[in-house]
């Protein structure tokens, strides 16, 4: 019969825990109107806890699944217009939270969304 050796699971666990270390300082706490769209006609709000270049943590009401790909227009408050994701894959799910990797941002998008961390961060 083979079994699992611990370690593994430890080592994991701490890679999991280095890896949200090192995205948190990156990240820019903040609170925007979030509507993301899926297949189906499925979509949601939510709201964004906090951003970064790449991805962004929120929370909603509205159930998601972990490898979901959906549609982002995210309500920023340095303009009017949303800043529009064209493509973002849920990485986790935790109760109403979840993290979303921006797989489909257009550059322009993207500096926007520097463009606010650096803002921010001065």
């Amino acid at each position: 019969m083979a079994t699992e050796d611990p370690r593994s699971s430890r080592a994991l666990g701490s890679d999991h825990e280095a890896a949200m270390a090192e995205r948190r300082g990156r990240r820019l706490s903040l609170s925007c109107r979030l509507f993301f769209f899926g297949d189906d006609d499925f979509e949601g709000e939510a709201t964004v806890l906090d951003l970064s270049t790449n991805g962004c943590q929120a929370t909603s009401l509205t159930q998601v699944q972990v490898g979901m790909v959906l549609r982002l227009s995210l309500f920023l408050h340095d303009q009017q217009w949303p800043l529009r994701i064209d493509e973002a894959l849920v990485r986790w799910v935790k109760d109403a939270n979840f993290g979303l990797e921006f797989t489909g941002i257009r550059s322009a998008q993207r500096e926007r969304v520097r463009a606010i961390i650096m803002k921010a961060k001065i």
